[in-house]
């Protein structure tokens, strides 16, 4: 019962006091909310230049090699594969045809990798591949572990014949990634 006597007074002088109640304010409300995030694999993807001029060579009886830079090749993986896995990225020439004459075949076509630029964890081997006529590889991945990529500038080779045709030779470098 006292408890009772004493908030009536309490409440009491509070009136008293020109009718004032104070009141403590109340904590700030909270509530959590639990979240998740999905995040899918991506691809497998291969970016190369659009062009590239290989240079300008001038003829001679005994013929030569002209390198040049091609420009920068670059894959990357986002498919979050698995920890062991790997890629392939492959080459492949046409023939550098002039507007008359003979081709220089693709077979005459050299693929030197150079050093490689890597981001995450794989194994990058450079296969620099002696002749680009046929699917070949130019540089492996192995030991992946999630997203990688790797960047390179090759070097090609073109080993002119002898005595060929003058005029303006064209082909086409394609590369792939699987």
């Amino acid at each position: 019962m006292r408890t009772r006597v004493q908030f009536s007074f309490a409440i009491a002088g509070a009136l008293a006091l020109g009718g004032v109640l104070i009141v403590a304010p109340a904590g700030p409300a909270t509530a959590a909310t639990g979240v998740t995030l999905t995040v899918v694999g991506g691809a497998l993807s291969i970016t190369v230049p659009a062009t590239a001029a290989l240079g300008t060579w001038t003829n001679s009886v005994a013929g030569g090699t002209l390198s040049t830079a091609l420009g920068q090749v670059q894959v990357n993986d986002a498919r979050s594969p698995a920890a062991g896995s790997g890629w392939v990225a492959t080459v492949i020439s046409t023939a550098l045809t002039p507007s008359g004459g003979p081709t220089i075949g693709a077979a005459l076509i050299g693929y030197t990798v150079g050093p490689i630029t890597k981001v995450g964890t794989a194994t990058y081997v450079a296969n620099n591949p002696a002749a680009i006529d046929g699917v070949v590889a130019a540089v492996t991945a192995s030991g992946i572990t999630g997203d990688n990529s790797a960047t390179w500038n090759p070097t090609i080779d073109v080993h002119i014949p002898g005595g060929i045709a003058s005029g303006v030779y064209t082909g086409t470098i394609t590369h792939s990634v699987a």
